[in-house]
């Protein structure tokens, strides 16, 4: 995709509850250094197991790059009182102009039990609404991860399968459940 047909960065930022999708700034790093704690997260991301501060820095610039570089939205999840980030959560259009996006999203352990990333993806798929050219959301989830799983259906997403050996993950194939919200739907 070029990236002169990405929508321009929301002008107020995306809110649901508690949260608020905002740019990522480097005083996030923190959250950052928390997040590659998690044994899942960096195996399906670029941030790296166990970062540095050097790394995580790096890895918040790289999601401020996404937009520029036309394959999305990278946004920090942000408490919507203080401004302290709690993960990140992305819209990747990399198939927008088929009319379809795909959504991800990861909550620092410090920060998970409290709807966060639910909070969080019903904000986003709020927003991804305001791209005229957007209609359909995918998310990928492994079938172990119940709690993937329960976050996209609170943000009303709806199982539509199962995609089996989908993807490749730590050197082995799995299968993945596709849920999806669709515009109007």
């Amino acid at each position: 995709m070029d990236n002169r047909e990405i929508p321009a960065w929301p002008v107020d930022p995306p809110t649901h509850g508690p949260i608020r999708l905002r740019m990522f700034e480097d005083r996030d790093v923190p959250m950052a250094l928390d997040l590659s704690q998690d044994s899942y997260v960096p195996t399906i991301g670029t941030l790296p197991a166990q970062a540095t501060y050097g790394e995580a820095l790096f890895w918040l610039r790289r999601q401020r790059q996404r937009h520029l570089d036309g394959t999305g939205f990278s946004f920090a999840i942000a408490d919507a009182m203080t401004d302290r980030a709690l993960g990140q959560v992305g819209l990747w259009v990399r198939n927008l102009s088929e009319g379809r996006a795909t959504a991800g999203y990861g909550v620092a352990p410090q920060e998970r039990g409290r709807h966060v990333a639910a909070a969080a993806v019903t904000a986003l798929t709020a927003f991804a609404w305001t791209i005229p050219s957007l209609h359909r959301i995918e998310l990928y989830i492994e079938p172990w991860n119940t709690a993937s799983v329960r976050v996209a259906e609170r943000a009303g997403y709806e199982r539509e399968g199962r995609l089996r050996s989908h993807q490749e993950i730590s050197g082995e194939r799995v299968d993945m459940f596709l849920y999806a919200a669709v515009r109007g739907g």
